[in-house]
């Protein structure tokens, strides 16, 4: 019985421009355990926030399949995929996760209404990540670094089997970024299988596993 909770087998992905083809992923395969934190790194244009995007269901692989928690997540309808990440898939982007028009609660609440079962309190989540008080400020009225552990806890919210992220401390400074790559290990301690596509050293540093892209193929 595998441990695994994040699955993709041979993905690929194609775009089309004129009669120009650009080949995005070209065979990509990996695994993430439950507990496990992977780190996928690679130039620009290697094709990382691609595959985050067909790992989460946001976008569909040309080719090869996609599991989640058991439930295949690709090449099914949008209303399919967006329930499986509803209930079993957390995401941060890297611009962002946040309505901005919804205070910090009610951007969890708002994710919390669409999954069933038993969810973490709001108020709890934002103690988790320091923001207790500032549950009723805006996006706008929140500083660099409480965006993104603001973002951190909307993806955390439906308390996921797995949290996906793209840079998810993008421009922060030393000290707030250790402060959210703390949580995203204690989430993995939970034993959720996290996934983290990055640039940075100390994203790196946290990942019980480097995986490398190079021109949408999984590096030797």
């Amino acid at each position: 019985m595998t441990d695994d909770v994040l699955w993709c087998h041979d993905l690929y992905r194609f775009y089309r421009s004129g009669d120009e083809e650009t080949l995005a992923l070209r065979g990509v395969s990996l695994r993430v355990a439950r507990g496990e934190v992977v780190a996928v790194v690679g130039p620009s244009g290697s094709g990382k926030s691609t595959l985050l995007a067909c790992l989460a269901g946001l976008d569909e692989p040309d080719g090869g399949a996609v599991t989640l928690g058991g439930e295949r997540v690709s090449h099914r309808p949008e209303a399919e995929r967006a329930r499986i990440r509803s209930r079993r898939l957390g995401v941060l982007l890297q611009y962002g996760n946040l309505v901005t028009h919804l205070s910090v609660r009610a951007n969890i609440q708002l994710v919390q209404a669409r999954a069933k079962g038993e969810r973490p309190a709001p108020d709890d989540l934002l103690e988790q990540v320091g923001l207790r008080e500032r549950a009723s400020a805006l996006p706008r009225e929140l500083s660099g670094g409480e965006l993104a552990r603001a973002g951190l806890a909307v993806a955390l919210s439906n308390d996921p089997d797995v949290l996906l992220a793209d840079e998810p401390t993008g421009e922060l400074d030393g000290r707030t970024e250790q402060v959210v790559l703390d949580l995203i290990r204690a989430r993995a301690g939970d034993g959720r299988g996290v996934l983290l596509v990055t640039h940075s050293p100390a994203v790196t540093g946290i990942a019980d596993r480097v995986i490398t892209l190079s021109d949408g193929r999984i590096a030797a």
